[in-house]
């Protein structure tokens, strides 16, 4: 990889980093960087506006038909955390960049874009770009659903470019999302004459403490092909901005269930749901698709580990093959360490960017000369 093709990449990367995307926000900024970048290729637009007026756009772009795509997101997660400014991309003496999203992953974004622009115009290669995967999805839910740009002739396989150290991720753990919501009656809490929401949630945080205490302890819900073998339930409480002197009218607990392909997550659900009836608070749930898994036999699996190097393995998180398995088989394999994402130290190799630019391209290549 020359230093010149490394700089290039840097500056994109820095260019969508400095760009505000959290998922609650509008991430037309960056899909206008990214358009900008691809020029000679068939492009679609997705444009969506959320119920709350915020506009949405996800990206297929084209050159040739079938071949590899090539996958990331233009979203973030929120700058929890972060002393340094998030949005102000930083470049230290070992050429790692700082920000938030320069490796989840816009670092990524970038790299892909790099590869496949460096293609030759003989090599078919797609680009997937999503937004919302840090939260509903809904940007490669949209792709999945409405590109008519794939549809004469989709793509072989799909690389989903989240950062996984450049070792193929073969399968990964989808979810379901619950929102409890207890009411109370709001008041001066010196009056007495209020009801304390979290008092009425409390029955229902002991029953999902001890279905997390379940699939944590027994081996019946744990997948040995995954670490950790345990599916998490994880718990946030948001009594929303209530003070301590003001007796909580309104409770809510949002809970993440991740599980693998052979655990039985309809029955975890269906016990969420009886423990919100039993003890009366209001439930909302949304599930993904099934969690995406190919067999360590497959030819796109195969395929990766032989150009990389490294064995396929699986991951407890999640990524947006949960729904562009539905276009194509997907491998998840991306520069950069899943360990600094989601965190106020997010960050990223300038040299691992532009390694994986070729890798990307070998892939794709190779599955022009023998798409099977």
């Amino acid at each position: 990889m020359s230093d010149q093709r490394r700089a290039s990449i840097a500056r994109l990367a820095a260019d969508l980093v400095a760009v505000d995307s959290r998922s609650f926000v509008s991430n037309l900024a960056v899909a206008h960087i990214v358009e900008a970048q691809l020029d000679g290729f068939e492009i679609e637009r997705l444009d969506w506006t959320e119920p709350s007026g915020i506009a949405k756009r996800a990206l297929v772009a084209r050159r040739g038909r079938g071949g590899l795509a090539l996958s990331a997101h233009m979203d973030t997660v929120p700058a929890t955390g972060w002393t340094e400014a998030p949005f102000d991309p930083r470049i230290d003496a070992q050429g790692v960049m700082h920000g938030l999203g320069s490796a989840d992953m816009k670092g990524p974004l970038a790299a892909i874009i790099h590869a496949a622009r460096a293609l030759p115009d003989t090599v078919p290669v797609s680009l997937l770009i999503t937004t919302d995967e840090e939260t509903s999805k809904e940007g490669a839910r949209r792709i999945a659903r409405d590109c008519v740009l794939l549809r004469d002739r989709p793509p072989v396989g799909i690389i989903i470019a989240e950062p996984t150290g450049m070792r193929p991720v073969r399968g990964h753990r989808g979810s379901y999302d619950f929102v409890a919501t207890a009411t109370g009656i709001q008041a001066h809490s010196s009056t007495g004459i209020g009801r304390n929401a979290n008092w009425e949630l409390l029955p229902f945080l002991a029953e999902m403490r001890a279905l997390q205490q379940m699939l944590r302890d027994s081996p019946a819900w744990q997948d040995p092909d995954y670490t950790p073998t345990f599916c998490d339930l994880n718990l946030v409480i948001d009594n929303h901005g209530t003070a301590s002197n003001v007796t909580v009218g309104r409770a809510t607990a949002t809970l993440k269930f991740r599980f693998s392909r052979r655990i039985d997550a309809d029955a975890i659900a269906e016990r969420v749901r009886e423990a919100a009836a039993l003890c009366g608070v209001a439930l909302e749930v949304q599930a993904e698709a099934r969690p995406p898994e190919l067999p360590a036999s497959h030819p796109l699996v195969q395929r990766c580990e032989k150009i990389t190097g490294a064995p396929a393995e699986t991951a407890p998180y999640g990524t947006d093959a949960t729904e562009l398995q539905a276009i194509a088989p997907c491998v998840i394999l991306g520069p950069g360490d899943i360990a600094t994402a989601h965190t106020p130290h997010e960050r990223v190799r300038l040299n691992d960017l532009a390694d994986s630019v070729d890798v990307f391209m070998k892939l794709a290549e190779s599955i022009a000369a023998d798409p099977t």
